[in-house]
C-alpha cells in the first residue's frame, strides 16, 4: 500500500477549521486508487488531489490499494463511510469491465455516487526500443509469424488494455500471449527492461516514458488524434477502421453520500480542471472531455457499461479463475 499526502501549508492546515470549505470534511481526505504507483490512475489522482487539497485547505491523501484490475479499491470505497472522507478515482476497469466480466462484491451503479469525470484518454499502442516492429501493420505481420508468442502487457486481467488487446487480436486475427501485472508502473517497468514486448497502455501513464525515448508510440487509439499526440497515427488510419478502446478516470464517493455534498465537490473539481497547469498537464497525458456535471458522468458510466459486456460477450473473454 503506498501513500502520498498533500497538504495546503502549514499556516492553512492550523487555520482549516475556520476557513474550511462549506460542506468539506475537516478530516484528511482518502483517494483511493485501484492501481500501483506511476500507473494513469495514479498521476492523475495526485494531480487532482495537491490542488484540491489547496482549494480545502486540508490534507490529501491518495492510497493506492492495487490488485484485480482496480475493484479491490472500489470495494473498499463502496463499504466506507460516505461523509466525504473517502473518495475513489474510478476507473474503467472497475465500474464498466469487469462488472460484465465477472459478479463483484459490489454494484458499481448502486454503490457509488459519481461526482465528476476527470478525463477520457486513449490508449497507445507502444513498445521498447529493442522491437523491430514498429508500425502496426508489421505488429500484426509479427504476431502471425509467432502466433501466441509476442508478449502484451496490462494492467491485469479483465483491465482496459486487457480489452484493447483482445479487441485487437480479433480484428487483426492473430494470436498474442497475455502478460498481466498489478497496474501500468511495474508494467512499464517490465516493458521498458525487455521482459515483455508491447502494450495497449494508457496515454497518461505511458506519456512519461514515451518522452524520455524509453517507449515507443506506434498508434492511439481513439477515433481522433488528441492534441498531446498530433504525430502518432490512430488504429483507425491503421487499417481497423473501428477500433476505439479509451481509458477513462472519474471521481467517485460511495454510494450514500450525500447529493449536495456531491454537487459541492463536483463544482470545485470542475474549477480545478479549468486551471491552466492542470489543463496543460491532463492535454500532455491526452486526457480530454473531463468536467460537466455529476448526472452527466452518471450517464457516462452506464453506457460505458452496455458497451463493454457487448465486447466481452462478442470476443469471448472470460474472467480469470
Amino acid at each position: 500500500m503506498q501513500r502520498r499526502t498533500f497538504t495546503a501549508g502549514v499556516a492553512a492546515t492550523l487555520a482549516a477549521p475556520l476557513v474550511r470549505a462549506q460542506g468539506i470534511p475537516q478530516q484528511p481526505i482518502k483517494i483511493i486508487v485501484g492501481f500501483a504507483p506511476g500507473g494513469g490512475t495514479d498521476i492523475l489522482s495526485r494531480v487532482i488531489g495537491q490542488k484540491l487539497a489547496e482549494m480545502w485547505k486540508t490534507q490529501i491523501i491518495v492510497e493506492n490499494r492495487a490488485g484485480a484490475s482496480g475493484t479491490i479499491a472500489s470495494d473498499l470505497v463502496a463499504k466506507s463511510p460516505a461523509d466525504g472522507t473517502v473518495l475513489h478515482m474510478a476507473h474503467i476497469n472497475s465500474h464498466a469491465i469487469v462488472p460484465g466480466l465477472q459478479k463483484l462484491p459490489y454494484d458499481a451503479e448502486k454503490d457509488f455516487q459519481p461526482i465528476v469525470l476527470v478525463g477520457v484518454t486513449p490508449n497507445l499502442l507502444i513498445c521498447n526500443e529493442q522491437q523491430p516492429a514498429k508500425t502496426v501493420k508489421d505488429v500484426v505481420d509479427l504476431c502471425k509469424k509467432n502466433p501466441g508468442k509476442i508478449s502484451f502487457g496490462s494492467a491485469g486481467n479483465g483491465s482496459a488494455q486487457h480489452l484493447a488487446l483482445e479487441m485487437f487480436m480479433l480484428q487483426a486475427g492473430v494470436k498474442a500471449l497475455h502478460v498481466p501485472y498489478k497496474g501500468s508502473g511495474p508494467m512499464l517497468t517490465d516493458l521498458i527492461g525487455g521482459q515483455i514486448n508491447y502494450s495497449f497502455d494508457t496515454m497518461t501513464a505511458a506519456t512519461p516514458h514515451v518522452k524520455s525515448g524509453k517507449a515507443i508510440p506506434i498508434a492511439q487509439t481513439r477515433q481522433q488524434r488528441v492534441k498531446g499526440y498530433p504525430n502518432v497515427p490512430t488504429m483507425a488510419e491503421s487499417g481497423f477502421p473501428s477500433f476505439e478502446a479509451t481509458t477513462w478516470y472519474g471521481l467517485v464517493g460511495p454510494g450514500r453520500m450525500p447529493a449536495d455534498l456531491a454537487r459541492r465537490m463536483n463544482e470545485d473539481v470542475n474549477k480545478v480542471l479549468k486551471m491552466p497547469d492542470v489543463m496543460e498537464r491532463l492535454e500532455a497525458s491526452g486526457a480530454e472531455d473531463g468536467g460537466g456535471s455529476a448526472e452527466k458522468f452518471a450517464q457516462f458510466i452506464k453506457t460505458e457499461q452496455q458497451k463493454w459486456a457487448k465486447v466481452i460477450k462478442d470476443a469471448g473473454v472470460k474472467a480469470e479463475i
